[in-house]
């Protein structure tokens, strides 16, 4: 414990050494006889001084180290991003700290990425040993960990889903990059068979999130993420979400793949039907389209299976994965079919500079091992109920507020109804004030993705903190409610 509180306590020295001075936090006097009195301070900073008091994490204040720091060195990073306060520093299994030493319980796991967890010792240690020894080489040269990692990818697909017709993988450094690799794939294999064929569209659904490169964004049918990067590229079309009726035409003789999600994460926690599964199967072998099963954030035994799709019983051509799959090193996997796919694809159809390099692939190796063990998914389906019987507490307790639970396992989403909705950006913000991280998805839902790792009691905690930011959202007084609401939409 002494150690991790010396390196919290140096990078907060290196954030006021690289700050300029300023005025001393007003929640931060070191004796009663430093505090101006209440007429000395102005009502505004009285406001924000008692709110903060309240409160067992505000967020930093103006004149805080954090926003100093910031302040300084935001201005250099493109502004992608829109970012609360805190700046964590260091994690430790289920928790964050921040550079004030504020501690979070993570419920969001790096977007459903450290599934097992920060800062775990095995990882580190083979982090820092591979990091001694070879790093990168290039794909001119074999290393072992690609190759391992691979065959470790396929045997446990296969162990964990029988019949699973994936043989081979191809290793990237994203869920981006995975997916456009299965974009590509799917292209390749109506080329080879006839390169004058019209078969190639890809077929993607309202609701999906697949990336952000140009091929899995133009599959990403969301205005919000297409619109200002016009025109997508051509040969996507768009069907509804578990539309099973609507297979028959959306998927033709000129589809080339289609790409689906098993479980929308951005999208709202939006589980597939087995049957929608199964009418996209039957009809991809109608018409002879590639099948990819985008399980970049549902996968990796966070509904409680190896793989979200093996419930249904349905096998994909393609499996991508990535998030998880290196608990916060970035790499990402494409599996595809032996026989649908691989022989397809030639020498020069497809490469990458970093992807498979044996640092990124030995902790990949070690990371997928331990999520694949049958304890741990069986942990996650027990951790599962805890969530959906808090559904019903939270349903009864704020009534009219929450309409829906959706979900398996730890990927679980809150649905806000209508009127409540428009409120889901306060309850992130109350329950971050209090201790707790969680996250949005589609259309007003709270999006719960913790580790793997987490334990009953954090779980149990962190809904209690949960349930407190409704408390405060939902039930305070309506003057309140407005003057909040303007303070996040200000903010966001």
């Amino acid at each position: 414990m002494a150690s991790s509180l010396s390196r919290k306590a140096g990078f907060r020295q290196l954030v006021r050494v690289a700050s300029t001075p300023s005025r001393i936090s007003q929640r931060c006097y070191a004796s009663a006889a430093a505090v101006p009195t209440s007429s000395t301070i102005p009502a505004k900073d009285q406001t924000q001084i008692r709110r903060d008091a309240s409160l067992p994490n505000p967020d930093p204040s103006a004149d805080s180290p954090t926003t100093t720091f910031l302040d300084q060195s935001a201005p250099f990073m493109i502004p992608t991003y829109v970012r609360p306060p805190p700046m964590m520093v260091q994690g430790e299994g289920s928790v964050l700290y921040d550079n004030e030493n504020r501690r979070y319980l993570d419920f969001t796991a790096g977007i459903a990425v450290n599934s097992l967890g920060h800062a775990d010792p095995e990882i580190t240690r083979i982090i820092a040993n591979q990091a001694q020894t070879l790093i990168h080489a290039s794909n001119l040269y074999h290393n072992p960990w690609t190759p391992t990692l691979s065959k470790l990818l396929i045997e446990e697909t296969k162990k964990q889903s029988p019949g699973s017709p994936l043989d081979q993988v191809f290793i990237a450094n994203s869920g981006s990059e995975a997916n456009e690799a299965a974009i590509k794939f799917a292209r390749k294999v109506t080329y080879a068979k006839d390169p004058d064929t019209k078969q190639r569209e890809i077929v993607s659904f309202h609701g999906s999130f697949h990336g952000r490169t140009y091929g899995s964004l133009s599959a990403t049918p969301n205005p919000k993420y297409q619109t200002p990067f016009g025109p997508m590229l051509p040969g996507f079309r768009y069907g509804t979400y578990n539309d099973v009726e609507g297979v028959k035409e959306l998927v033709n003789e000129n589809t080339a793949g289609v790409i689906v999600e098993p479980i929308q994460g951005e999208g709202g926690i939006n589980v597939a039907t087995p049957e929608f599964l199964k009418a996209l199967r039957q009809r991809c072998d109608e018409v002879g389209a590639v099948l990819i099963f985008d399980e970049i954030q549902c996968g990796l035994s966070r509904t409680g299976d190896l793989w979200a799709y093996t419930a249904s019983g349905v096998h994909p051509d393609i499996l991508t994965t990535a998030k998880a799959l290196g608990n916060g090193i970035p790499i990402g996997a494409t599996l595809v079919s032996g026989e649908t796919v691989a022989p397809f694809i030639k020498t020069g159809d497809h490469g990458t500079t970093f992807g498979g390099n044996p640092l990124a692939c030995r902790v990949a190796h070690h990371v997928f091992g331990r999520l694949a063990k049958p304890q741990l998914q069986e942990e996650v389906r027990i951790k599962s109920t805890l969530f959906f019987s808090a559904y019903e507490t939270l349903k009864e307790k704020f009534p009219g507020i929450i309409s829906e639970v959706r979900g398996r396992g730890l990927i679980v989403g809150y649905q806000l109804s209508d009127e409540a909705k428009g409120k889901a950006t306060e309850i992130i913000t109350a329950a971050r004030e209090r201790g707790l991280l969680v996250i949005t998805a589609g259309d007003g839902v709270v999006r719960i993705v913790p580790p793997l790792t987490i334990s009953y009691e954090e779980i149990n905690q962190g809904l209690a903190i949960l349930e407190q930011a409704m408390d405060v959202v939902f039930n305070k007084p309506e003057d309140v409610k407005d003057t909040k609401g303007q303070q996040e939409m200000a903010g966001h």
